[in-house]
């Protein structure tokens, strides 16, 4: 099982890496203004996504489902912080999705907001993981 979580934990880190650089990258490329940037900022983007942001998503998934395994339904009926948690997972598959959608807009040159919203929309996976953090190791329900 330790090497399930230890497995787990790197590709959450890995998950959170790109979903912390790719909202960034759109704030720059939503700056940007000349043709050369954009296509760079489009290949970077497209790379980060397909190439380490939804493989890093989709193995967390698996060894978190794994780790899911070793507990019985009576364990998993009284474990609510870990309720809360599969939440805040959800929110987050939500928020990847959700920025292989703005991934597309840039892609089309179809982008409407201004870097304002994405550094704001940056933010919101802070807050998930600070919540993820907590609920994993306080344990508080």
């Amino acid at each position: 099982m330790l090497w399930v979580k230890a497995f787990h934990v790197i590709f959450v880190i890995t998950w959170f890496a790109a979903l912390f650089y790719l909202p960034r990258l759109f704030v720059y490329h939503a700056m940007c203004d000349d043709q050369a940037g954009n296509e760079r900022f489009k290949v970077m983007e497209g790379k980060l996504y397909r190439g380490i942001m939804t493989p890093s998503a989709m193995l967390t998934l698996v060894f978190g489902v794994w780790l899911l395994s070793f507990y019985t339904i009576e364990q998993l009926s009284t474990v609510h912080w870990l309720h809360i948690k599969l939440i805040l997972v959800a929110l987050l598959i939500g928020y990847h999705l959700y920025c292989g959608h703005l991934l597309k807009q840039f892609s089309d040159d179809a982008n409407r907001r201004s870097h304002v919203f994405y550094r704001w929309f940056n933010e919101l996976p802070v807050l998930i993981l600070i919540a993820v953090i907590i609920l994993a190791i306080v344990k508080p329900f």
